[in-house]
């Protein structure tokens, strides 16, 4: 039996997370799942938070998934597959992690016969989107042009943005199934299968299995081709440091405010006074919350970060 693969995509702080969580518990409840969680940098924040019974969670960490982890990549899944045999894989690719990169790894040879691409979903911020067009066009068009459905984030809290953002996203990617309505709207098998109910969506994708590089052609051989580890820095702090909510958020602003670089994403897990807090960062938006799941650690991603100054703005290592 064939394994499926579910590839959600999307760039830093889109909502990939949650769409898995809504998938795990509305369309593969009863299914046996393996995440594999490609995250840039050393740790997994996300594969910590998903981390439950009937899910195994692979952790492929430090860099682009087909570039420079290809071959571990290939020998993960079908390590996987022989090892657990599960009815479902959703790879959940960095934030600045290029779609067009995992769909040709899932298409080595070696793995044909042991599981195949289903669907390749794109997370999209209507709040961002326009600006990581603007500034990091080769990873964001790639996400979304490679796409065989979209889905437009952050709906409710910027319903103003969503019609422009929505035809910003077309003119990217004029095939896709683009969902530009609430999630608690929206059913798991809609996303997952919607040739079967085209009827209800924006848009319906053109017959055919997959759709590559729109409208900017890109190909293999473009000057249009970086990996994440030329453009983004990354860096991870582990610390021991009991914070409050409180403070935390202090020292998130005074990071925002002053530091060295362009914070992109910030997110992680650490010690709280009466357990552990989750920190979630985007630029002009913070939350922080009681967390079940226990870590000591923090991910940043930007441009010209420095490492020393962040360590010691949050007590860590």
């Amino acid at each position: 039996m064939i394994t499926d693969i579910y590839i959600i995509s999307g760039f830093l702080g889109a909502g990939k997370t949650t769409l898995i969580q809504k998938l795990l518990t509305e369309a593969f409840i009863n299914d046996k799942v393996v995440l594999i969680e490609n995250d840039f940098g050393e740790i997994s924040v996300d594969a910590a938070l998903l981390k439950s019974g009937n899910v195994e969670v692979k952790e492929i960490n430090s860099g682009c998934i087909c570039c420079s982890l290809s071959g571990d990549f290939v020998k993960a899944l079908r390590e996987l597959v022989s090892r657990f045999h599960p009815d479902k894989i959703i790879i959940e690719p960095s934030g600045v992690g290029k779609l067009s990169d995992i769909i040709k790894a899932c298409a080595d040879p070696s793995i044909k016969n042991l599981a195949e691409v289903k669907a390749k979903i794109t997370v999209a911020d209507v709040k961002r989107c326009k600006m990581y067009l603007d500034n990091f066009g080769e990873f964001f068009e790639d996400q979304m042009e490679n796409a065989d459905v979209i889905l437009l984030s952050r709906i409710e809290n910027f319903p103003e943005k969503v019609n422009n953002t929505h035809k910003l996203v077309k003119s990217l990617n004029a095939h896709a199934v683009i969902f530009s309505k609430p999630w608690d709207q929206i059913t798991s098998a809609e996303i997952l299968y919607p040739q079967q109910d085209h009827h209800t969506h924006s848009e319906y994708r053109n017959s055919g299995h997959m759709y590559t590089c729109g409208q900017h052609d890109h190909d293999s051989n473009c000057d249009h081709n970086h990996s994440a580890e030329e453009i983004f820095d990354t860096i991870t702090i582990r610390t021991n440091q009991v914070f409050s909510m409180k403070e935390l958020k202090a020292r998130v602003l005074k990071m925002e405010r002053s530091t060295q670089g362009t914070i992109l994403r910030a997110k992680g897990i650490v010690r709280g006074l009466d357990g552990y807090i989750n920190l979630q960062y985007l630029p002009g938006d913070i939350q922080i919350t009681n967390c079940a799941t226990g870590g000591d650690m923090l991910c940043i991603i930007g441009r010209s970060l420095n490492r020393q100054e962040l360590v010691g703005l949050f007590g860590g290592e």
